[in-house]
């Protein structure tokens, strides 16, 4: 138990309660003053374990605390939150009570200390939210507006916690308290029994990963995630799959390094690779990631190997048709993108029939001047598919209202349907805009758009600040086939899957859900005027397999999440944090009930990425 009297678990509640209402869970250190001000005499004699307490929440938060001792375990000289970790040597027998903590010394002061230094360490007990309070985040206990005496240098550091499949348990978070919207900051963290309860009893912590398989690749901001659970939910390509709200992968550790990237370059890793030696060093929580391992060491990268799939290509008698978002696309992109992104579409994609685009900026790209026009990035992009070696696609779209759909301000994104006239014929129908709505009728016994291409809905306000559905009818062999291009609004807003609440609140899935329901509805016309029609629904729905978006698009049996047809190891087209997920579909109708179905993992796996999404194929025949 702690060494001093410090209130403990009949108090936590209140305690809580208490931060919350003096502003001291806050998303800024400036707080610093007024918790000075608020918090009296300096606490004596307290230790790390009684400032971290037994739960989320510092029962010290808003109190000065004086010369707490313990040993600088790693120091961070770098970003907008600069400072230094220590530890206690002298830890007490509470796993629920964390043993380190950080010392926040400012956004560009460089902190007084070295590693292996032991401290005494004054200050002011804070509660930082990184990303604010808005973020749903948990929060950092952290010391502020510190003072620091070193006592001595060169010490040797606590041994390391190891992390493993062994210590982690397989339960992610408790469930939170519904008396308090969800939260479970005021609950007693139980280590032994979930994954974020460990975690939490780790903050600062000196802490180490052994030989670790990356489940995450390495992004812009030199981080990448690994697994400690080797076997747990394991895609065939060394992924960690996230197959339900329920399968959040607990063993998931995100690694950043706090060795300067001029002294030791951070590795750069690819799904499937290993951290050979793993990392060690304090155990931190950040806004991008939740908890982070803040390596003081780093191992040497094992390359795998792991290689771009390649979809086979369409049988005589196939239509193919893929779902592909770019990235943001605009003429301004180096051609080297275009030059990638058009040998994907022939060497990866097999060149397929129909190809939907999403993320096309306008020609202008993020220059916020009123143009809504993409010709000019349509081109290069079709001219370097030729250049490849593919064919000459032409092209069919509606240009939305300028800022109306979502997006980078300024770049208009929109869906974009590309073909092959060779094999496959578009049915043009005049009249199609950014507002005019497309409508279904029954020509010569088949379901026929009145406008092609088209939007489906575009007045609902499930759209607003979002894209619009383009709806295009083609003909292959002589028969029509209704394509609906999709990108439904975006998971920003979301709380993740560290958040404070548990389960996470998803806000943003509303938006999705009544965007799905708007084309269900009119995929459901379509089969009123004609049950046999082909119809493929395609594109980023920025949502799961078994969420309640697709329930919601699959209502009534109108369409079939094809994604489902696929070895579960193998439902994915997005990694983000170290998780392997659905973001991008393709559903067909029942009369589309014999295909060929292919995630192509070429992109979300990758450091080099050309987009952040995988492209999506399915070849049937007509």
């Amino acid at each position: 138990m702690p060494s001093s009297a410090v209130p403990r678990t009949a108090a936590l509640s209140a305690l809580v309660a208490a931060a919350l209402a003096a502003g001291l869970l806050t998303g800024s250190s400036a707080s610093a003053d007024a918790e000075d001000s608020a918090g009296g005499a300096a606490a004596t004699g307290v230790r790390i374990h009684d400032i971290q307490g037994a739960t989320r929440i510092s029962p010290l938060a808003g109190r000065p605390v004086a010369d707490v001792p313990g040993v600088v375990t790693g120091v961070r000289t770098y970003g907008s939150s600069r400072g230094f970790w220590f530890q206690d040597r002298s830890p007490d027998a509470d796993p629920a009570t964390s043993e380190g903590v950080f010392v926040f010394t400012g956004s560009g002061s460089t902190p007084p200390v070295r590693t292996g230094d032991e401290v005494l360490v004054s200050g002011t007990v804070a509660e930082f939210v990184p990303g604010g309070a808005a973020s749903g985040n948990q929060s950092l206990t952290q010391i502020t507006r510190p003072s620091v005496t070193v006592v001595s240098s060169g010490n040797a550091l606590p041994a390391p916690v190891t992390l493993s499949a062994r210590s982690v348990p397989s339960a992610y978070a408790p469930a939170g308290d519904p008396a308090a919207g969800g939260s479970v900051n005021a609950l007693p963290l139980k280590p032994r029994a979930y994954a974020l309860d460990l975690y939490e009893s780790l903050e600062g912590v000196n802490v180490r990963v052994g030989t670790s398989r990356v489940v995450g690749a390495t992004d812009a901001f030199s981080a990448l995630w690994v697994t400690v659970k080797p076997f747990e939910n394991r895609t065939p390509r060394g992924g960690a799959l996230y197959g339900s709200y329920d399968s959040q992968n607990s063993g998931r550790l995100q690694i950043q390094s706090l060795i300067p990237l001029a002294e030791q370059p951070f590795p750069q890793a690819d799904v499937g690779d290993v951290l050979t030696g793993g990392a060690e060093g304090p155990l931190d929580f950040n806004q991008y990631g939740g908890y982070t391992l803040t390596a003081r060491t780093l191992g040497a990268l094992s390359d795998r190997g792991l290689e771009a799939e390649r979809t086979r290509p369409q049988r005589r008698g196939e239509l193919a048709v893929a779902t592909y978002n770019v990235e943001n696309l605009d003429p301004s992109d180096p051609q080297e993108k275009f030059d990638a992104l058009g040998r994907a579409v022939v060497e990866n994609l097999a060149s397929p029939d129909i190809l939907a685009l999403e993320e096309i900026q306008d020609d202008s790209g993020a220059r916020n001047d009123g143009t809504v026009d993409a010709g000019e990035t349509v081109r290069k992009f079709t001219e370097a598919i030729v250049a490849a070696g593919g064919p000459a696609y032409d092209w069919r779209s509606v240009s939305p209202e300028n800022n109306k759909d979502g997006g980078q301000p300024g770049g208009n994104i929109r869906q974009v349907f590309l073909f092959n006239p060779e094999r496959v014929s578009f049915t043009d129908r005049a009249g199609g805009d950014a507002t005019t709505p497309t409508g279904v009728v029954r020509e010569r016994g088949r379901a026929a758009l009145t406008l092609s291409p088209g939007r489906i809905d575009p007045g609902n306000t499930a759209w607003e600040s979002s894209r619009k559905p383009l709806a295009g009818e083609f003909s292959f062999r002589g028969r029509p086939v209704i394509v609906i291009a999709n990108h439904f609004g975006s998971k920003g807003g979301d709380e993740a899957l560290t958040s404070h609440r548990q389960p996470p609140n998803r806000s943003s899935e509303v938006q999705r859900v009544a965007q799905a329901r708007s084309v269900n509805t009119f995929v459901k016309e379509v089969l009123k005027t004609d049950r046999r029609a082909d119809v493929l629904v395609v594109g980023d729905i920025n949502d799961f397999e078994f969420s309640a978006t697709t329930k919601e698009l699959t209502a009534g049996r109108a369409l079939y999440a094809a994604v489902e047809s696929l070895p579960r190891a193998d439902r994915y087209s997005y990694v983000f944090q170290g998780n392997s997920q659905v973001l991008d579909q393709i559903l067909t109708s029942p009369s589309i009930d014999d295909f060929s179905y292919d995630s192509v993992h070429i992109n979300a796996e990758f450091t080099d990425q050309n987009s952040d999404h995988d492209p999506q194929v399915l070849r049937f025949r007509p």
